[in-house]
């Protein structure tokens, strides 16, 4: 039955697990060809060996054709590893050939010789079973099962074979064969703990470095989805040229701050003081204004409205991307744009001209079709502009000059339906359209003041009546007489199908498609006048706002998936071409990674990698003592020296104890609690072994030090007389009665000493993660002092075993002339010969263990990068989130701005909510119209404005005051600046408000216009100016939306909102008007009300007004903190 878990396992981690396997099958590719060529190169130096030592083929044919065969198995197998596509289908079916083939070598070494000694090829099975764990490419469970068909097959072989099938099955001949065989299992299951230990950390690390890179592709994807939606973001609100600018200024600053906290202080105070303004020449001004909203737009629902103003705008959007405009801003139903901007353009005043005429087409077509009375005045005018951004929150691109106050005030000296022009942009036209006159000093004061003559356009549209009457909708007033006028306008808008703002944040690339608009193909546009040139050029599209110019799947593609499974889908497939890159790069020189050495080029690199915690340290520990026990086991069992072997083990173990202790003190205090209460300094111990290299190190060197003296302590220690003359044959035959028994009790123990050598080479790559240079040392000092003993100190012990064996093979008797070692190993062969097997074996373990410490080496501090990079992202994450909320907390309040970026964003759907209890508040600095002039001295009036950011920026310091939290920028108008309070807080909680906060709110709001007041009375004295602020504040019920598609801007709507601009424009200087109902609330807040009488407000009539009295310090019966 399949187990419960499997079907617990979702597509996704399903879909990771078969990249794991890939990503796993890809890092065992690495060891696999070492092996082969380790494979390969033994094979090779086996045979020169054998000729080089002119070895007789005839004699040794089965050792020379298995090598021979071998050889070219392995080659094979070589290639066909290198053949990338077979290799990742047959890996493990060519590493079962590999393992067979080395099985194939070891039965044949045995059984080619002309003895068959207990000894035989143990250290080639324990080499066989080693790789199996480390270098084939097995799973843990396969390679736990060929090493134990292989160590027990050794076993049983040879068992057999020297007790059943053997020529002279005399036991009491070799009594020691049982501890010959005992070793041989312990040297095997030595050999099989220490390779699944490799096994299993290696597992966990492969498995961490795939997590680690999985998490450094999401960091990856994660950043370009937040660099997108910053560019997006900024873009939606700034042009471009504008927007990389701040952008990239904000990013200095906070990546100069590498304190956390203080990035964060630095994105919520946001005090950024740089001037972003450019002046423009040869632009032209477009101001219109819906004639007749006001009155609709104080019948419709909050829904209606918001949705009315977003295909309105939405279409005049689209009109000024038609016509090469940028949309600046909009204030109210007042719409704004400049042609010109940011690239110069010589039909500027051609393309706001037809824009006008196209918007007063549109509101025509509105008109006729929903019968609402409703029109569209255009007013234009050619000149200079300063464009750019001032003051620290609520960023909106603006353009400010003098020409710019004409085009307003030829917006409102206009007539509805009708363009108005000045002379300057007539000139410009070249008699593109036809004029009459405007007169339009008759309806504006400024106009007749600096006496500008004025035209009406003659929309060319207007002469085709029959092409007008063909082309005109239907009316369909009739169908809806019993409709309110805001419903049908609503219903007929819809139609449209304008963007829905920051509807290009809903897909990753970025951007939505101008085709398709909620799954709807757009309506065709009205149909416009053709003119030369009119296609919109790359260039100013690319440098206008537009960040849709990336391609894109199709937008139905994505339709019906979730951004989650969208982002999974992108990943995995990210994921798996960085596996392809990893498969054809393994062998490639990173630049971060050196590549013998393995050093990282930067030394702080090299620095923190060496100084990473190491929490498996006491494991490498407890694997070295399990050596270290195996070590002396064997050596139990073939010694005849018990007793000093006893001595020495009860030293070296009280170190190695002392060692472990050390590793795990702070497992002993959990373990024994009470006892240990009063040793609170062991945690602290086990604490420095994982944190601190000089700790680790030298428990590391004499934990292998005390292996390395053990392994070598029969070789050293024990001293054998080797005999030389009958003298000692019949001291021998004497003691044993048998001079074969004799001499066999006298070396059997020779090879086993040797193979607890090897096994104390094994022990030194135990330590995985400890420093590659220690392992090689130690693995030279080691494999050196053995060749020394083996060839120089021990060489006539290892020459009488020799002698011994080819007496034992010849005639059973010993032979003193017979000691000739060319014709010993001759007899033997390369592999059976005690010497010469000794140094093949010790060296081919000391390659072995060099390349696997030199792969884990590898490994691990790929598994370093990884996670070093993965912190890095995941730094430049946070910075750019720290941006991102920044940037968007100034385009929308915090709790709107939730709504359309991060997990839960629902941007499908228009943002509207209806307040029953809001105040507005009007600043503005009317001297600042006088101040403003235009000339050399002051660079045009940017020095002006440098002044004006100064004014706006210290007013938006006064916002990150706690006391003022509630209190929200709306926008900059000029020099006049707009908040509310009581915008905030959870949804739904609004229209429950109780009396008191919502009076509260009011009494914070007077407290900000008293701090305004006094902010630029501080203004004032550092730059010797006389401004005084004029300010008016109203309450009551209002509507609060985002609209807008190419630059979504959040406003707030209706009668309160009028009244509190009404109560600045006609306020005095100085002073903070307000109407009735606000300072009844102020006067029950602890605030004293002048009271100024009745004034004439245009649209309301006449209006009983207060002033608040300023001079005091009112903090009594408040509740503002």
């Amino acid at each position: 039955m399949p187990a419960k878990g499997k079907y617990l396992l979702n597509d996704r981690e399903l879909k990771n697990e078969a990249l794991y396997r890939k990503f796993s099958c890809i890092s065992q590719y690495q060891p696999l060809v070492l092996l082969l060529g380790l494979s390969m190169l033994s094979c090779g130096i086996l045979l020169i060996l054998f000729f080089a030592l002119q070895l007789s083929a005839k004699d040794h044919c089965a050792f020379v054709s298995v090598v021979s065969g071998s050889l070219c198995v392995f080659l094979a197998v070589f290639v066909l590893v290198c053949t990338e596509m077979l290799s990742q289908r047959w890996r493990r079916l060519l590493g079962l050939i590999v393992w067979a083939t080395h099985l194939t070598m070891g039965y044949t070494f045995i059984f080619s010789g002309p003895i068959i000694l207990p000894w035989d090829q143990v250290p080639f099975f324990l080499f066989i079973i080693f790789t199996v764990y480390t270098m084939l490419p097995f799973q843990l469970w396969y390679a736990v099962v060929l090493s134990f068909i292989s160590s027990l097959s050794h076993i049983i072989v040879l068992t057999v074979r020297l007790t059943i099938y053997d020529d002279n099955p005399n036991p009491s001949l070799n009594p020691n064969l049982a501890n010959q065989l005992l070793s041989n299992a312990m040297v095997f299951l030595c050999g099989s703990v220490v390779g699944a230990f490799h096994k299993v950390l290696m597992e966990k690390t492969l498995r961490q470095t795939f997590q680690d890179t999985l998490r450094c592709l999401s960091m990856r994807m994660k950043l370009e989805i937040e660099k997108r939606q910053q560019e997006n973001l900024l873009q939606s609100v700034l042009p471009v040229y504008i927007s990389m600018k701040m952008k990239l200024a904000i990013m200095e600053r906070l990546q100069d701050c590498k304190d956390k906290e203080e990035q964060q202080r630095l994105v919520k105070d946001n005090n950024f003081h740089s001037l972003y303004v450019k002046r423009h020449e040869n632009v032209s001004i477009l101001y219109a204004d819906i004639v007749g909203f006001t009155r609709l737009a104080s019948d419709c629902s909050p829904k209606e409205l918001v949705i009315m103003l977003n295909e309105l705008f939405g279409k005049f959007d689209q009109i000024a991307k038609e016509n090469e405009c940028m949309r600046i801003k909009i204030l109210g139903d007042c719409y704004y744009c400049v042609s010109g901007l940011p690239v110069s353009l010589p039909k500027h005043a051609k393309n706001c001209v037809k824009m006008g005429l196209d918007m007063c087409e549109a509101i025509k077509q509105v008109r006729e079709a929903t019968g609402v009375d409703i029109n569209m005045r255009v007013g234009v005018h050619s000149g200079n502009v300063l464009c750019g951004v001032i003051g620290l929150r609520k960023w909106q691109f603006d353009v400010w000059s003098h020409d710019v106050t004409l085009a307003n005030h030829m917006e409102s000296g206009g007539l509805p339906g009708r363009v108005h022009i000045t002379e300057a942009t007539l000139k410009h036209l070249n008699k593109a359209y036809e004029v009459e006159d405007g007169d339009g000093h008759l309806r504006d004061p400024y106009l007749k003041e600096l006496n500008i003559q004025t035209y009406l356009v003659i929309d060319p549209r207007s002469k085709d009546t029959s092409s007008n009457s063909r082309n005109a909708p239907k009316p369909r007033v009739n169908d809806g007489l019993k409709m309110r006028a805001s419903v049908r306008m609503t219903r007929y808008l819809e139609s449209w199908g304008a963007v829905k703002p920051f509807a290009h944040l809903q897909n990753r690339e970025g951007f939505t498609p101008d085709s398709i608009v909620n799954g709807k193909s757009r309506c065709k546009d009205i149909p416009l006048r053709p003119t030369l040139g009119s296609k919109i050029t790359e260039s100013f599209d690319e440098s206008l706002e537009e960040p849709f110019s990336l391609p894109t799947p199709p937008f139905s593609s994505y339709k019906n998936k979730s951004q989650k499974s969208k982002f999974d889908e992108e990943l995995h497939n990210e994921m798996t071409t960085t596996i392809d890159e990893l498969s054809s790069k393994q062998w490639s020189k990173s630049e971060e990674r050196g590549s013998l050495a393995l050093w990282f080029p930067k030394k702080d690199l090299e620095k923190q990698y060496r100084a990473l915690d190491l929490p498996m340290f006491k494991h490498y520990v407890g694997c070295a003592t399990f050596i270290f026990l195996c070590i002396f086991s064997v050596q139990m069992c073939v010694t005849k020296h018990r007793q000093m072997l006893g001595m020495s083990f009860g030293v070296l173990v009280c170190v190695l104890l002392l060692t472990l202790a050390i590793c795990f003190a702070g497992h002993f205090q959990r373990l024994f609690p009470e006892k240990l209460s009063r040793c609170q300094w062991l945690p602290a111990v086990s604490e420095a072994v994982v944190k601190r290299p000089c700790v680790r190190l030298p428990l590391a060197t004499v934990t292998t030090t005390v292996i390395i003296i053990l392994a070598v302590f029969n070789l050293c220690c024990v001293q054998t007389r080797v005999p030389e003359c009958p003298t000692d044959i019949d001291y021998l035959r004497h003691k044993n009665d048998s001079l074969e028994q004799g001499l066999e009790d006298i070396y059997f123990y020779l090879p086993y000493s040797v193979y607890c050598c090897i096994l104390s080479l094994i022990a030194c790559g135990v330590f995985l993660r400890v420093s590659f240079e220690l392992k090689v040392l130690f693995l030279t000092l080691a494999s050196t002092a053995y060749y020394i003993i083996i060839l120089s100190t021990k060489r006539e012990l290892f020459a009488a075993y020799g002698n011994f064996l080819l007496a034992q093979h010849v005639n059973n008797s010993w032979n003193c002339s017979s000691r000739d070692d060319h014709a010993i190993l001759k007899w033997l062969g390369l592999v059976k010969h005690p010497q010469v097997m000794s140094c093949i074996y010790i060296t081919l373990f000391l390659v072995t263990i060099l390349i696997i410490s030199q792969q884990n080496e590898s490994c691990f501090r790929q598994d370093f990068l990884l996670k070093y990079k993965n912190r890095t992202e995941q730094d430049e994450i946070e910075t750019r989130e720290n941006l991102n909320r920044l940037l968007l907390e100034n385009v929308l309040p915090a709790h709107v701005a939730a709504l359309f970026v991060g997990e839960n964003k629902k941007n499908e759907d228009l943002y509207y909510k209806s307040y029953d209890c809001v105040c507005v508040m009007f600043a503005s600095v009317p001297d600042f119209k006088e101040f403003y002039t235009e000339c050399d001295i002051n660079k045009e009036g940017l020095e002006c404005l440098r002044l004006l950011n100064e004014i706006i920026a210290d007013f938006d310091e006064l916002l990150s005051k706690p006391k003022f939290s509630g209190v929200e920028k709306i926008k900059t108008i000029g020099s006049t600046y707009m908040a509310a309070a009581g915008l905030s807080g959870t949804p739904g909680q609004e229209n429950n408000q109780d009396r008191e906060r919502q009076q509260a709110q009011i009494g914070i709001m007077v407290e900000f216009a008293i701090a305004l007041i006094g902010k630029l009375d501080g203004i004032n004295r550092h730059s010797f100016n006389s401004f005084r602020l004029r300010v008016g504040i109203n309450h009551g019920p209002g509507i609060a939306g985002v609209i807008g598609a190419r630059k979504p801007q959040y406003d707030i709507w209706g009668n309160t909102v009028n009244v509190a601009s009404r109560m600045e424009s006609t306020g005095e200087l100085g002073k903070i008007q307000v109407t009735v109902e606000t300072s009844d609330v102020l006067h029950r807040l602890g605030y004293s009300c002048e009271c100024r009488g009745l004034i004439n407000v245009k649209g309301k009539g006449e209006l009983k007004t207060f002033f608040v009295c300023t001079d005091m310090s009112k903090q009594q019966g408040m509740g503002l903190s």
